[in-house]
C-alpha cells in the first residue's frame, strides 16, 4: 500500500528521533512518501493533492488535533465518499490527541504506531461520521467557507480560552493542562456576556432554544482529557450518530463551580445536569447564532469571531485505520 506521512515537526510531544523510529516502522509494511508540513495549512494541502492525483491509497497524520484536522479537511475537499478517498491513520503526536484516543489508539506515539501496524495487517477500518461547520445564509458570515471538524466545536466561552491558550503559545509557552486551567480561570473572571447569554439554538421544526452563555458541539465522546482523565460534556455523542450540542445558559460563579465539578466527574453515562443545560443528541442540521459577535473554535483551533454558524452532522463521511 503506497501512504503518505504527513508530519507535523512542531507536534508538541514529539522528538525527532522518535520521528525516525516512526518512519522506519512504518516504511517497513508500507511503501511510505514522508513530507514534513511548514505552514499553517500545508497538512490539508498535501492531504488534498493525495487525492486530486489518486497517487496515496493511504495518509497518515503525524500531528496533534489540529493536524488531523487540516488533513481531513484536505481529504474531503470534493467531499464525503469513503470508498473513493484515501484512508485516514493518525499517529498521535499533540498534547491532547482527542480524535486517536477517541478512536481507541494509545496516547504514546509509538505504541500508537504499533496499533496501526497490527491494523493495517489485520485489515481493520470504521467509516466515522464528522460535523461540518459553515457561513449562515443571510447573515454577516454567509461567505465563511465551510470546514470539515473530527470531535468538537465550539462558540463563545470555550473558543474564548483557546484562543487565550493560543496567544500564551504564541509567546513561547508549553501546550499543558494547567495553562488551559489558568486561562480558563481568566477568561471566566473577564467574561463579558456570562450573566447574560447571547446564543440562540435554531433547528428545523422546533421552537429555538435563547440565551445561552456557553456552546459546545461534540461529534463524539469524550469531549477532551485532563492528563488520563477523559471529560464527557456530551456522554452520547459518537462517530456513529450526527452531532450533540452541550449548552449552559448560566455562568455564575457557583454554576461554573457546579458543572465544572461534573464535567470532572462525568462518565461515558452521565455528563452535565440541571436547570441551565441544554443537552441535545443526534443533530444532523441547527444554527448557532449570537447577539454579539465571539470566538469560534473547531477541533481546538481559535477561529476568529463569528455571529452565526450553520452545523451539518454527516455520518459515514471517512474510513478510519484503527
Amino acid at each position: 500500500m503506497r501512504a503518505l506521512l504527513v508530519v507535523n515537526p512542531a507536534a508538541t510531544t514529539t522528538s525527532a528521533r522518535t520521528r525516525d523510529v516512526l518512519f522506519h516502522a512504518l516504511a517497513s509494511d508500507l511503501k511510505l512518501d514522508v513530507v514534513t508540513t511548514e505552514y499553517r495549512g500545508h497538512a490539508r494541502d498535501l492531504a488534498r493533492r493525495a487525492v486530486d492525483g489518486g497517487t496515496h491509497e493511504l495518509v497518515v497524520a503525524f500531528g496533534g488535533d489540529g493536524t488531523v484536522n487540516e488533513v481531513v479537511n484536505g481529504l474531503l475537499h470534493h467531499g464525503p465518499a469513503p470508498q473513493e478517498l484515501p484512508r485516514l491513520a493518525v499517529v498521535p503526536g499533540g498534547s491532547t490527541n482527542v480524535f486517536a484516543r477517541a478512536l481507541g489508539l494509545p496516547n504514546d506515539a509509538v505504541e500508537a504506531t504499533g496499533a496501526l501496524l497490527d491494523a493495517l495487517r489485520d485489515g481493520t477500518e470504521r467509516t466515522v461520521g464528522l460535523g461540518l461547520a459553515g457561513g449562515t445564509p443571510g447573515t454577516r458570515d454567509e461567505s465563511v467557507p465551510a470546514r470539515w471538524f473530527t470531535f468538537c466545536a465550539g462558540l463563545g466561552f470555550d473558543a474564548s480560552v483557546i484562543g487565550r491558550v493560543e496567544q500564551q503559545r504564541e509567546r513561547g509557552k508549553r501546550s499543558t493542562h494547567a495553562l488551559y486551567i489558568r486561562q480558563m480561570v481568566r477568561q471566566f473572571m473577564g467574561e463579558p456576556h456570562r450573566r447574560q447569554g447571547t446564543i440562540t439554538i435554531g433547528r428545523p421544526g422546533e421552537d429555538p432554544i435563547e440565551e445561552l452563555a456557553l456552546s459546545i458541539v461534540c461529534n463524539t465522546s469524550p469531549w477532551t482529557f485532563l492528563g488520563n482523565r477523559p471529560v464527557y460534556a456530551a456522554p452520547q455523542a459518537s462517530f456513529d450518530t450526527a452531532l450533540d450540542v452541550l449548552g449552559l445558559a448560566k455562568l455564575s460563579a457557583p454554576a461554573v463551580t457546579r458543572y465544572a465539578t461534573q464535567l470532572l466527574m462525568s462518565t461515558p453515562e452521565r455528563g452535565p445536569r440541571g436547570k441551565h443545560v441544554v443537552a441535545l443528541h443526534d443533530l444532523t442540521d441547527f444554527t448557532l447564532q449570537s447577539q454579539a459577535p465571539l470566538p469560534f473554535q473547531m477541533d481546538g483551533d481559535h477561529l476568529g469571531l463569528r455571529t452565526s454558524v450553520t452545523f451539518t452532522g454527516v455520518r459515514r463521511a471517512l474510513r478510519v485505520i484503527v
